[in-house]
């Protein structure tokens, strides 16, 4: 068996993506074992995986890549009931009277549906269609960040927002992301996003992260931040064991949406 996979390398790369969906991620010593083949073999596997965008290439190994992040106006029509299911949950977080800084995203689009109308919330955002939804409604504070709007993204970035987030204290951050590994942390897909997303953690006193399973175990190309700065980490009903186990081991307070 180990020498059909020597052989064919597009074999024993597709067996790397079957043990890389299993397991959350491959370490590059052990799969040379498990396949009967150098590391040095391991490592082009991993790279030639990577430059297809089926993997991220880390220290030792490989992650899962990021799911493909489409315009926020096709992301809203994704996932929908999961995504509703995941806000309700994350909207438990907020207290009353609390500043809350929401980020732009599709998810957290839901969790501003979700907030709860009467506990006199302040909300700033960087998201236009986040506030415009939250000013229709009663009982709710809302400020909109500045800067130039992306329109793929759905939210101000670049400097005059990062400005405006500096002179900013929140009690609690919703904050998206594109992928979360409990060791590699948070990831974002553009560079300036991920510079608003680290300056909007620095603002807020408890950050609140929303992930649906897709983005688990993943990694982008920009990296955000540590686990450590996730106060509560909110996943599916079902979130694969072998991802929670693993923030739960860093630390990381693990609530689970309900059953959709």
């Amino acid at each position: 068996m180990h020498e059909d996979i020597d052989a064919l390398p597009g074999e024993r790369q597709q067996a790397i993506l079957e043990l890389l969906r299993q397991n959350g991620r491959v370490f590059s010593a052990q799969l040379a074992v498990q396949l009967g083949v150098s590391e040095d073999s391991i490592r082009r596997d991993l790279r030639d995986l990577a430059s297809q965008g089926l993997c991220r290439k880390v220290y030792g190994g490989a992650l899962p890549a990021a799911p493909d992040a489409p315009p926020l106006v096709a992301r809203h029509a994704q996932q929908t009931v999961q995504k509703q299911a995941l806000a309700d949950a994350a909207a438990t977080q907020v207290r009353r009277g609390d500043v809350v800084l929401l980020d732009a995203g599709s998810t957290n689009s839901a969790i501003a549906a979700a907030l709860p109308g009467h506990m006199a919330l302040r909300v700033i955002t960087n998201a236009p269609d986040i506030a415009m939804a939250l000013m229709a409604r009663r009982g709710f504070e809302v400020s909109l960040i500045g800067g130039r709007l992306d329109p793929r993204l759905g939210a101000a970035v670049g400097a005059q927002a990062l400005e405006a987030v500096a002179a900013l204290r929140a009690d609690v951050c919703f904050i998206g992301t594109c992928a979360v590994d409990a060791e590699a942390g948070l990831w974002a897909v553009d560079g300036e996003e991920a510079a608003l997303k680290r300056a909007l953690l620095a603002a807020s006193s408890r950050c609140i992260l929303v992930a649906t399973n897709d983005k688990l175990g993943t990694q982008a190309s920009h990296r955000i931040g540590s686990v450590e700065q996730i106060d509560v980490l909110v996943v599916e009903a079902d979130a694969p064991d072998i991802h929670t186990a693993a923030f739960e081991r860093r630390g990381v307070d693990l609530l689970r949406a309900a059953h959709v």
